[in-house]
Protein backbone atom coordinates (compact mmCIF):
# COMPACT_ATOMS: atom_id res chain seq x y z
CA UNK A 1 0.00 0.00 0.00
CA UNK A 2 1.60 3.49 -0.92
CA UNK A 3 1.57 5.95 1.94
CA UNK A 4 1.09 9.48 1.41
CA UNK A 5 3.77 11.41 0.24
CA UNK A 6 4.93 14.90 -0.34
CA UNK A 7 5.72 15.98 -3.87
CA UNK A 8 9.31 15.45 -4.71
CA UNK A 9 9.75 12.28 -2.69
CA UNK A 10 9.95 8.76 -3.68
CA UNK A 11 6.44 7.27 -2.64
CA UNK A 12 6.51 3.76 -0.83
CA UNK A 13 6.85 0.63 -3.00
CA UNK A 14 4.90 -2.53 -2.83
CA UNK A 15 6.87 -5.41 -0.81
CA UNK A 16 6.04 -9.05 -1.00
CA UNK A 17 5.36 -10.44 2.46
CA UNK A 18 7.80 -13.50 3.53
CA UNK A 19 5.75 -16.92 3.59
CA UNK A 20 3.66 -19.21 1.37
CA UNK A 21 1.47 -17.30 -0.98
CA UNK A 22 0.16 -20.21 -2.80
CA UNK A 23 1.26 -19.61 -5.91
CA UNK A 24 4.97 -19.87 -6.57
CA UNK A 25 6.64 -16.46 -5.87
CA UNK A 26 9.68 -16.98 -8.18
CA UNK A 27 9.80 -19.26 -11.38
CA UNK A 28 13.36 -19.87 -11.79
CA UNK A 29 13.93 -21.21 -15.37
CA UNK A 30 16.83 -23.56 -16.38
CA UNK A 31 17.01 -23.75 -20.38
CA UNK A 32 18.71 -27.22 -21.83
CA UNK A 33 19.81 -28.51 -24.52
CA UNK A 34 21.47 -32.21 -24.63
CA UNK A 35 22.15 -31.46 -20.99
CA UNK A 36 21.10 -35.26 -19.70
CA UNK A 37 25.07 -35.22 -17.69
CA UNK A 38 24.50 -31.67 -16.02
CA UNK A 39 20.83 -31.78 -15.43
CA UNK A 40 20.20 -33.52 -12.53
CA UNK A 41 22.94 -32.30 -10.07
CA UNK A 42 21.52 -28.83 -10.95
CA UNK A 43 18.05 -29.08 -10.18
CA UNK A 44 18.88 -31.19 -7.10
CA UNK A 45 21.70 -28.25 -5.84
CA UNK A 46 19.11 -25.62 -6.71
CA UNK A 47 16.43 -26.98 -5.16
CA UNK A 48 18.36 -27.73 -1.75
CA UNK A 49 19.43 -23.94 -1.74
CA UNK A 50 15.92 -22.57 -2.46
CA UNK A 51 14.62 -25.09 0.36
CA UNK A 52 16.79 -24.14 2.73
CA UNK A 53 17.60 -20.38 2.26
CA UNK A 54 14.27 -18.69 0.19
CA UNK A 55 11.49 -17.45 2.91
CA UNK A 56 9.27 -17.33 -0.64
CA UNK A 57 7.43 -19.83 -2.39
CA UNK A 58 9.27 -21.40 -5.37
CA UNK A 59 9.56 -23.16 -8.87
CA UNK A 60 11.84 -24.55 -10.79
CA UNK A 61 10.94 -24.87 -14.51
CA UNK A 62 13.29 -26.86 -16.92
CA UNK A 63 12.68 -25.29 -20.08
CA UNK A 64 13.95 -28.29 -22.90
CA UNK A 65 14.36 -26.79 -25.90
CA UNK A 66 14.67 -29.59 -28.71
CA UNK A 67 17.02 -32.10 -26.65
CA UNK A 68 17.98 -35.05 -28.75
CA UNK A 69 19.48 -36.82 -25.81
CA UNK A 70 17.70 -38.79 -22.40
CA UNK A 71 17.38 -34.72 -21.40
CA UNK A 72 13.49 -35.13 -21.48
CA UNK A 73 13.23 -38.28 -19.52
CA UNK A 74 15.42 -36.69 -16.63
CA UNK A 75 13.26 -33.48 -16.48
CA UNK A 76 10.10 -35.64 -16.08
CA UNK A 77 11.75 -38.14 -13.71
CA UNK A 78 12.78 -35.03 -11.76
CA UNK A 79 9.35 -33.46 -12.37
CA UNK A 80 7.97 -36.65 -10.72
CA UNK A 81 9.98 -36.85 -7.21
CA UNK A 82 10.24 -33.08 -6.98
CA UNK A 83 7.04 -31.10 -6.59
CA UNK A 84 8.76 -27.60 -7.12
CA UNK A 85 10.25 -28.62 -10.33
CA UNK A 86 7.57 -28.85 -13.50
CA UNK A 87 9.27 -29.80 -17.09
CA UNK A 88 8.89 -28.13 -20.24
CA UNK A 89 9.53 -29.11 -23.94
CA UNK A 90 9.66 -26.76 -26.72
CA UNK A 91 10.42 -28.56 -30.05
CA UNK A 92 12.77 -25.88 -31.34
CA UNK A 93 16.55 -24.55 -29.97
CA UNK A 94 17.21 -21.23 -29.09
CA UNK A 95 17.79 -20.40 -25.23
CA UNK A 96 15.97 -16.89 -26.38
CA UNK A 97 12.58 -18.52 -27.35
CA UNK A 98 12.91 -21.02 -24.47
CA UNK A 99 12.75 -17.90 -21.97
CA UNK A 100 9.85 -16.19 -24.09
CA UNK A 101 7.63 -18.97 -23.77
CA UNK A 102 8.08 -20.36 -20.72
CA UNK A 103 8.75 -16.44 -18.95
CA UNK A 104 5.59 -15.25 -21.18
CA UNK A 105 3.40 -18.71 -19.80
CA UNK A 106 4.43 -18.82 -16.40
CA UNK A 107 2.13 -17.53 -13.30
CA UNK A 108 4.97 -16.64 -11.24
CA UNK A 109 5.54 -12.44 -10.32
CA UNK A 110 9.33 -13.30 -10.19
CA UNK A 111 10.54 -14.88 -12.78
CA UNK A 112 14.28 -16.07 -13.62
CA UNK A 113 17.15 -17.94 -15.12
CA UNK A 114 20.50 -19.70 -14.58
CA UNK A 115 22.67 -21.61 -16.57
CA UNK A 116 22.40 -25.67 -16.08
CA UNK A 117 26.10 -25.49 -15.39
CA UNK A 118 25.62 -23.26 -12.41
CA UNK A 119 28.73 -21.68 -13.00
CA UNK A 120 27.16 -18.28 -10.49
CA UNK A 121 27.36 -19.33 -6.83
CA UNK A 122 23.55 -19.76 -5.63
CA UNK A 123 24.45 -17.15 -2.97
CA UNK A 124 23.75 -14.08 -5.48
CA UNK A 125 19.87 -15.69 -6.56
CA UNK A 126 18.68 -13.75 -3.47
CA UNK A 127 20.31 -10.62 -3.85
CA UNK A 128 19.38 -11.20 -7.40
CA UNK A 129 15.36 -11.15 -6.42
CA UNK A 130 15.37 -9.06 -3.60
CA UNK A 131 14.89 -5.53 -5.45
CA UNK A 132 12.36 -7.24 -7.92
CA UNK A 133 10.69 -8.39 -4.95
CA UNK A 134 10.19 -5.05 -2.93
CA UNK A 135 9.53 -3.20 -6.09
CA UNK A 136 12.37 -1.02 -6.61
CA UNK A 137 13.89 -2.49 -9.38
CA UNK A 138 12.43 -3.95 -12.78
CA UNK A 139 14.99 -6.27 -13.67
CA UNK A 140 17.79 -7.60 -11.98
CA UNK A 141 21.42 -9.42 -13.52
CA UNK A 142 24.13 -11.31 -12.32
CA UNK A 143 27.57 -9.17 -13.25
CA UNK A 144 30.91 -10.99 -13.57
CA UNK A 145 32.65 -7.49 -14.46
CA UNK A 146 31.99 -5.28 -11.38
CA UNK A 147 34.86 -4.89 -8.83
CA UNK A 148 33.54 -6.86 -6.44
CA UNK A 149 32.86 -10.15 -8.41
CA UNK A 150 35.43 -13.03 -7.97
CA UNK A 151 35.70 -14.83 -11.13
CA UNK A 152 38.14 -17.90 -12.40
CA UNK A 153 38.04 -17.96 -15.96
CA UNK A 154 40.61 -18.33 -19.00
CA UNK A 155 42.44 -15.28 -20.64
CA UNK A 156 40.65 -16.22 -24.07
CA UNK A 157 36.87 -16.06 -22.30
CA UNK A 158 38.02 -13.14 -20.22
CA UNK A 159 39.03 -11.26 -23.39
CA UNK A 160 35.71 -12.35 -25.26
CA UNK A 161 33.43 -11.34 -22.46
CA UNK A 162 35.07 -7.99 -21.81
CA UNK A 163 35.71 -7.17 -25.39
CA UNK A 164 31.58 -7.52 -26.00
CA UNK A 165 30.40 -5.29 -23.43
CA UNK A 166 32.83 -2.87 -24.72
CA UNK A 167 30.87 -3.02 -28.18
CA UNK A 168 27.86 -2.52 -26.50
CA UNK A 169 28.78 0.75 -24.63
CA UNK A 170 30.42 1.99 -27.99
CA UNK A 171 27.67 1.36 -30.09
CA UNK A 172 24.40 1.37 -28.09
CA UNK A 173 25.66 2.96 -25.29
CA UNK A 174 24.52 0.48 -22.75
CA UNK A 175 25.69 1.17 -19.48
CA UNK A 176 24.95 -2.24 -17.61
CA UNK A 177 27.97 -4.11 -17.44
CA UNK A 178 27.76 -8.05 -18.36
CA UNK A 179 24.89 -8.70 -20.75
CA UNK A 180 25.81 -12.30 -20.95
CA UNK A 181 26.00 -13.31 -17.51
CA UNK A 182 23.36 -16.67 -17.25
CA UNK A 183 22.12 -15.37 -14.40
CA UNK A 184 19.02 -12.63 -14.42
CA UNK A 185 16.00 -12.19 -13.36
CA UNK A 186 12.46 -10.12 -14.61
CA UNK A 187 9.26 -9.28 -12.82
CA UNK A 188 6.12 -10.67 -14.63
CA UNK A 189 4.33 -7.42 -15.42
CA UNK A 190 7.71 -6.12 -16.79
CA UNK A 191 8.12 -8.88 -19.06
CA UNK A 192 4.54 -8.72 -20.27
CA UNK A 193 5.10 -5.54 -21.97
CA UNK A 194 9.09 -5.95 -22.56
CA UNK A 195 9.28 -9.44 -24.18
CA UNK A 196 7.06 -8.93 -27.30
CA UNK A 197 9.30 -6.22 -28.14
CA UNK A 198 12.67 -8.58 -28.59
CA UNK A 199 13.05 -10.01 -31.60
CA UNK A 200 15.99 -12.55 -31.05
CA UNK A 201 15.75 -16.36 -29.74
CA UNK A 202 18.93 -17.17 -29.28
CA UNK A 203 22.22 -16.05 -27.53
CA UNK A 204 21.71 -12.13 -28.51
CA UNK A 205 18.05 -12.29 -26.06
CA UNK A 206 19.51 -11.46 -23.00
CA UNK A 207 21.49 -8.25 -24.30
CA UNK A 208 18.44 -7.42 -26.55
CA UNK A 209 16.28 -7.14 -23.85
CA UNK A 210 18.44 -5.19 -21.25
CA UNK A 211 19.25 -2.48 -24.44
CA UNK A 212 15.38 -2.13 -24.60
CA UNK A 213 14.87 -2.00 -21.24
CA UNK A 214 17.51 0.30 -20.19
CA UNK A 215 16.36 2.65 -23.45
CA UNK A 216 12.97 2.69 -22.12
CA UNK A 217 14.20 4.22 -18.30
CA UNK A 218 13.47 0.79 -16.66
CA UNK A 219 15.52 -0.08 -13.97
CA UNK A 220 18.09 -2.68 -13.86
CA UNK A 221 20.07 -3.72 -10.51
CA UNK A 222 23.43 -5.62 -10.85
CA UNK A 223 24.64 -8.08 -8.31
CA UNK A 224 28.13 -8.99 -8.04
CA UNK A 225 28.84 -12.53 -8.85
CA UNK A 226 31.19 -15.34 -7.68
CA UNK A 227 31.70 -17.15 -11.12
CA UNK A 228 33.61 -20.25 -12.17
CA UNK A 229 34.23 -20.70 -15.73
CA UNK A 230 33.01 -24.47 -16.93
CA UNK A 231 35.44 -26.19 -19.03
CA UNK A 232 32.88 -28.10 -21.00
CA UNK A 233 30.54 -25.72 -21.69
CA UNK A 234 29.07 -26.41 -25.21
CA UNK A 235 28.75 -23.01 -26.39
CA UNK A 236 30.13 -22.49 -29.54
CA UNK A 237 32.01 -18.98 -29.24
CA UNK A 238 32.79 -18.20 -32.59
CA UNK A 239 28.99 -18.96 -33.75
CA UNK A 240 27.90 -17.08 -30.89
CA UNK A 241 30.06 -13.80 -31.21
CA UNK A 242 28.86 -13.41 -34.95
CA UNK A 243 25.04 -13.78 -33.95
CA UNK A 244 26.01 -11.49 -31.19
CA UNK A 245 27.38 -8.59 -33.54
CA UNK A 246 24.25 -9.27 -35.87
CA UNK A 247 21.94 -8.39 -33.16
CA UNK A 248 24.00 -5.14 -32.06
CA UNK A 249 23.78 -4.07 -35.62
CA UNK A 250 19.92 -5.08 -36.05
CA UNK A 251 18.83 -3.42 -32.79
CA UNK A 252 21.39 -0.21 -33.26
CA UNK A 253 19.64 0.35 -36.93
CA UNK A 254 16.31 -0.03 -35.09
CA UNK A 255 17.24 2.45 -32.49
CA UNK A 256 18.79 4.93 -34.98
CA UNK A 257 16.16 4.85 -37.32
CA UNK A 258 13.37 5.19 -34.64
CA UNK A 259 11.41 2.06 -35.33
CA UNK A 260 11.59 0.35 -31.89
CA UNK A 261 8.71 1.56 -29.48
CA UNK A 262 10.64 2.47 -26.20
CA UNK A 263 8.05 5.44 -25.78
CA UNK A 264 5.11 2.48 -25.37
CA UNK A 265 7.18 1.27 -22.01
CA UNK A 266 9.34 4.19 -21.05
CA UNK A 267 8.52 4.39 -17.37
CA UNK A 268 5.32 2.20 -17.00
CA UNK A 269 6.06 0.58 -13.85
CA UNK A 270 5.19 2.01 -10.34
CA UNK A 271 5.51 6.22 -9.51
CA UNK A 272 8.70 8.33 -10.67
CA UNK A 273 9.29 11.63 -9.13
CA UNK A 274 10.42 13.09 -12.72
CA UNK A 275 6.80 12.65 -13.86
CA UNK A 276 5.39 14.73 -10.96
CA UNK A 277 4.15 18.27 -11.16
CA UNK A 278 6.71 20.48 -8.69
CA UNK A 279 6.07 24.06 -8.43
CA UNK A 280 9.16 26.04 -10.06
CA UNK A 281 10.87 22.79 -11.83
CA UNK A 282 9.55 22.39 -15.36
CA UNK A 283 9.90 18.80 -16.22
CA UNK A 284 13.01 18.07 -17.68
CA UNK A 285 14.52 21.37 -18.18
CA UNK A 286 18.26 20.60 -16.23
CA UNK A 287 18.87 17.75 -18.31
CA UNK A 288 17.78 19.83 -21.44
CA UNK A 289 19.70 23.17 -20.57
CA UNK A 290 23.01 20.66 -20.63
CA UNK A 291 22.23 19.54 -23.41
CA UNK A 292 21.50 22.71 -25.37
CA UNK A 293 24.56 24.10 -23.83
CA UNK A 294 27.00 21.06 -25.17
CA UNK A 295 24.91 21.09 -28.64
CA UNK A 296 25.77 24.70 -28.53
CA UNK A 297 29.62 24.22 -27.58
CA UNK A 298 29.98 21.79 -30.52
CA UNK A 299 28.18 23.97 -33.14
CA UNK A 300 29.97 26.55 -32.65
CA UNK A 301 33.36 24.73 -33.33
CA UNK A 302 31.60 23.00 -36.08
CA UNK A 303 30.82 26.78 -37.36
CA UNK A 304 34.09 27.89 -37.41
CA UNK A 305 35.58 24.84 -39.19
CA UNK A 306 33.42 25.87 -42.08
CA UNK A 307 33.73 29.33 -42.07
CA UNK A 308 37.55 28.39 -42.27
CA UNK A 309 37.07 26.72 -45.22
CA UNK A 310 34.41 28.59 -47.06
CA UNK A 311 36.48 31.22 -46.61
CA UNK A 312 38.76 29.86 -48.73
CA UNK A 313 36.70 29.68 -51.83
CA UNK A 314 34.71 33.63 -51.24
CA UNK A 315 33.86 36.71 -49.57
CA UNK A 316 33.22 36.47 -45.62
CA UNK A 317 29.69 37.31 -46.12
CA UNK A 318 29.13 34.50 -48.11
CA UNK A 319 31.38 32.18 -45.94
CA UNK A 320 29.79 33.32 -42.75
CA UNK A 321 25.88 32.88 -44.43
CA UNK A 322 27.27 29.30 -45.67
CA UNK A 323 28.69 27.90 -42.37
CA UNK A 324 25.51 29.86 -40.76
CA UNK A 325 22.93 27.75 -42.15
CA UNK A 326 24.88 24.48 -42.24
CA UNK A 327 25.47 24.96 -38.49
CA UNK A 328 22.35 25.38 -37.90
CA UNK A 329 20.99 22.35 -39.39
CA UNK A 330 23.57 20.29 -37.61
CA UNK A 331 22.43 22.24 -34.49
CA UNK A 332 18.44 21.93 -34.93
CA UNK A 333 19.39 17.86 -35.72
CA UNK A 334 21.67 17.73 -33.01
CA UNK A 335 19.18 19.35 -30.51
CA UNK A 336 16.32 16.89 -31.96
CA UNK A 337 17.77 14.10 -30.99
CA UNK A 338 19.95 14.58 -27.72
CA UNK A 339 18.17 17.52 -26.28
CA UNK A 340 14.73 16.63 -26.43
CA UNK A 341 14.82 13.08 -26.97
CA UNK A 342 12.53 12.76 -30.63
CA UNK A 343 13.70 10.07 -32.50
CA UNK A 344 12.49 8.83 -35.93
CA UNK A 345 12.02 10.70 -38.87
CA UNK A 346 8.60 11.84 -38.12
CA UNK A 347 8.44 15.32 -38.49
CA UNK A 348 12.35 16.29 -39.50
CA UNK A 349 11.53 18.82 -42.57
CA UNK A 350 9.05 20.73 -40.14
CA UNK A 351 11.64 20.64 -37.61
CA UNK A 352 14.08 22.07 -39.67
CA UNK A 353 11.83 24.55 -40.95
CA UNK A 354 11.10 25.74 -37.85
CA UNK A 355 14.87 25.41 -36.77
CA UNK A 356 15.53 28.16 -39.36
CA UNK A 357 13.09 30.37 -38.64
CA UNK A 358 14.68 30.04 -34.86
CA UNK A 359 17.58 31.00 -36.60
CA UNK A 360 16.52 33.91 -38.45
CA UNK A 361 15.06 35.05 -35.71
CA UNK A 362 18.66 34.97 -33.92
CA UNK A 363 20.29 36.36 -36.86
CA UNK A 364 18.09 39.68 -37.12
CA UNK A 365 18.72 39.84 -33.46
CA UNK A 366 22.69 40.38 -33.71
CA UNK A 367 22.51 42.35 -36.85
CA UNK A 368 19.80 45.04 -35.88
CA UNK A 369 22.43 44.96 -32.70
CA UNK A 370 25.13 46.32 -34.63
CA UNK A 371 22.84 48.41 -37.21
CA UNK A 372 21.27 50.01 -34.03
CA UNK A 373 25.14 50.49 -32.68
CA UNK A 374 26.67 51.98 -36.29
CA UNK A 375 23.57 54.42 -36.39
CA UNK A 376 24.19 55.38 -32.59
CA UNK A 377 27.88 56.24 -33.78
CA UNK A 378 29.62 56.60 -36.63
CA UNK A 379 32.80 54.55 -35.47
CA UNK A 380 32.30 52.66 -32.34
CA UNK A 381 35.20 51.47 -30.56
CA UNK A 382 36.26 47.36 -31.04
CA UNK A 383 35.50 46.67 -28.15
CA UNK A 384 31.80 48.13 -27.92
CA UNK A 385 31.53 46.34 -30.97
CA UNK A 386 32.15 42.71 -29.36
CA UNK A 387 30.19 43.80 -26.36
CA UNK A 388 27.01 44.92 -28.46
CA UNK A 389 28.03 41.28 -30.21
CA UNK A 390 28.28 39.22 -26.89
CA UNK A 391 25.12 40.41 -25.63
CA UNK A 392 22.92 40.05 -28.27
CA UNK A 393 24.29 36.36 -29.02
CA UNK A 394 23.77 35.64 -25.28
CA UNK A 395 19.90 36.76 -25.85
CA UNK A 396 19.75 35.46 -29.25
CA UNK A 397 20.46 31.24 -27.94
CA UNK A 398 18.03 32.67 -24.57
CA UNK A 399 15.71 33.09 -27.26
CA UNK A 400 16.35 29.79 -29.28
CA UNK A 401 16.50 27.78 -26.28
CA UNK A 402 13.01 28.70 -25.35
CA UNK A 403 11.61 29.02 -28.57
CA UNK A 404 13.22 24.87 -29.54
CA UNK A 405 11.59 24.03 -25.98
CA UNK A 406 7.94 25.37 -26.35
CA UNK A 407 7.75 25.74 -30.45
CA UNK A 408 9.90 23.20 -32.40
CA UNK A 409 9.77 20.91 -29.99
CA UNK A 410 6.91 20.71 -27.35
CA UNK A 411 6.42 18.52 -24.76
CA UNK A 412 4.81 15.49 -27.13
CA UNK A 413 1.57 13.66 -25.44
CA UNK A 414 2.66 14.79 -21.80
CA UNK A 415 -1.64 13.88 -21.09
CA UNK A 416 -2.13 11.18 -22.91
CA UNK A 417 -1.71 7.78 -21.11
CA UNK A 418 0.52 5.92 -22.44
CA UNK A 419 0.17 2.43 -24.36
CA UNK A 420 1.80 -0.61 -24.72
CA UNK A 421 2.23 -4.02 -26.59
CA UNK A 422 0.82 -7.38 -24.32
CA UNK A 423 -0.26 -9.65 -27.89
CA UNK A 424 2.31 -12.35 -28.47
CA UNK A 425 5.43 -11.73 -29.65
CA UNK A 426 6.09 -13.47 -33.25
CA UNK A 427 9.54 -14.51 -33.71
CA UNK A 428 9.47 -14.89 -37.77
CA UNK A 429 8.53 -10.89 -37.90
CA UNK A 430 11.61 -9.38 -39.44
CA UNK A 431 10.55 -5.35 -38.14
CA UNK A 432 9.27 -4.16 -34.76
CA UNK A 433 5.33 -3.54 -34.92
CA UNK A 434 4.26 0.23 -35.40
CA UNK A 435 0.92 0.38 -35.66
CA UNK A 436 -1.25 -1.70 -34.26
CA UNK A 437 -4.26 -1.42 -31.52
CA UNK A 438 -2.60 -1.47 -28.02
CA UNK A 439 -4.52 -2.52 -24.39
CA UNK A 440 -3.84 0.07 -21.28
CA UNK A 441 -0.74 -0.54 -19.31
CA UNK A 442 -0.48 -2.87 -16.88
CA UNK A 443 -0.60 -1.38 -13.34
CA UNK A 444 0.62 -3.14 -10.17
CA UNK A 445 -2.35 -4.54 -8.50
CA UNK A 446 -3.86 -2.81 -5.82
CA UNK A 447 -3.86 -4.78 -1.84
CA UNK A 448 -7.42 -5.50 -2.43
CA UNK A 449 -6.51 -7.53 -5.44
CA UNK A 450 -3.70 -8.94 -3.98
CA UNK A 451 -5.92 -10.81 -1.00
CA UNK A 452 -8.59 -11.44 -3.81
CA UNK A 453 -7.13 -13.49 -6.50
CA UNK A 454 -7.85 -16.59 -7.23
CA UNK A 455 -5.34 -19.69 -7.33
CA UNK A 456 -4.51 -21.95 -10.73
CA UNK A 457 -2.16 -24.81 -10.59
CA UNK A 458 0.68 -24.91 -12.59
CA UNK A 459 0.28 -27.66 -15.62
CA UNK A 460 3.02 -29.44 -17.54
CA UNK A 461 2.31 -28.59 -21.32
CA UNK A 462 3.89 -29.11 -24.75
CA UNK A 463 4.08 -26.23 -26.58
CA UNK A 464 6.12 -25.02 -29.89
CA UNK A 465 7.75 -22.04 -29.88
CA UNK A 466 5.66 -18.78 -30.38
CA UNK A 467 2.61 -20.08 -29.02
CA UNK A 468 3.10 -19.13 -25.16
CA UNK A 469 0.51 -16.11 -26.06
CA UNK A 470 -1.88 -18.86 -27.16
CA UNK A 471 -2.01 -20.82 -24.55
CA UNK A 472 -2.50 -19.19 -21.11
CA UNK A 473 -3.03 -22.34 -18.78
CA UNK A 474 -0.03 -20.65 -16.75
CA UNK A 475 -0.55 -17.25 -16.78
CA UNK A 476 -3.76 -15.69 -15.76
CA UNK A 477 -3.70 -16.42 -12.25
CA UNK A 478 -0.51 -14.09 -10.86
CA UNK A 479 -0.08 -14.46 -7.35
CA UNK A 480 -1.50 -11.93 -5.09
CA UNK A 481 0.64 -10.31 -2.60
CA UNK A 482 -0.07 -7.71 0.41
CA UNK A 483 1.86 -4.81 0.53
CA UNK A 484 4.02 -5.34 4.13
CA UNK A 485 3.09 -1.77 6.55
CA UNK A 486 5.07 -0.72 9.84
CA UNK A 487 1.51 -1.89 11.68
CA UNK A 488 1.61 -5.68 10.28
CA UNK A 489 2.40 -7.88 13.19
CA UNK A 490 4.30 -11.10 12.89
CA UNK A 491 2.02 -14.04 14.37
CA UNK A 492 4.75 -15.92 15.01
CA UNK A 493 5.56 -13.79 17.58
CA UNK A 494 2.20 -13.29 19.27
Amino acid sequence: MRTDSSPGTLPAREHLPAGDAGTPVLDVVIPVYNEEKDLQPCVLRLHEHLKRTFPYAFRITIADNASTDTTPLVSQRLEAEIPEVKAFRLEEKGRGRALRTVWSASDAPILAYMDVDLSTDLNALLPLVAPLISGHSDLAIGSRLARSSRVVRGPKREFISRAYNLILRGSLQARFSDAQCGFKAIRRDVAQVLLPLVEDTGWFFDTEMLVIAERAGLRIHEVPVDWVDDPDSTVHIVKTATEDLKGVWRVGKALASGSLPLDRITRPFGDDPRDREIQDVPKGLARQLVGFCVVGGLSTLFYLVLYSAFRQFGGSQIANALALLVSAVANTAANRRLTFGVRGSGGAVRHQAQGLVVFGIGLALTSGSLAALNAASSDPAHSTELAVLIAANLAATVLRFLLFRAWVFPDRDDDQPRSTVVAGHTPSSPTYPTQQPYAPLPQRPTAHQYATAPQSPYETTEFRAGEAAEQRSWRDATVQLQPVRPTDTDPRNS
